[in-house]
């Protein structure tokens, strides 16, 4: 996913888009503390979309309470 596509959605569908993420980012976290993760990629994968998730997120809270 890439920060062109995240700006296309409103804010209600990258709230849901972050909570998968957290979810996402638990059970990767879990595979690996019982060894079944076979690439540790994906968990900075998953943070990292996250962190961009929120970034666009408070972005378009700025901006609306700017315009306002």
């Amino acid at each position: 996913m890439n920060a062109k596509e995240l700006h296309d959605k409103t804010p209600d569908q990258l709230r849901e888009e972050l909570a998968n993420l957290k979810k996402t980012s638990f059970n990767l976290r879990f595979q690996q503390a019982t060894g079944q993760l076979e690439n540790p990629a994906q968990i900075r994968k998953a943070r990292r979309d996250a962190a961009r998730v929120k970034t666009i997120l408070n972005q378009k809270a700025a901006s609306a309470a700017a315009s306002e």
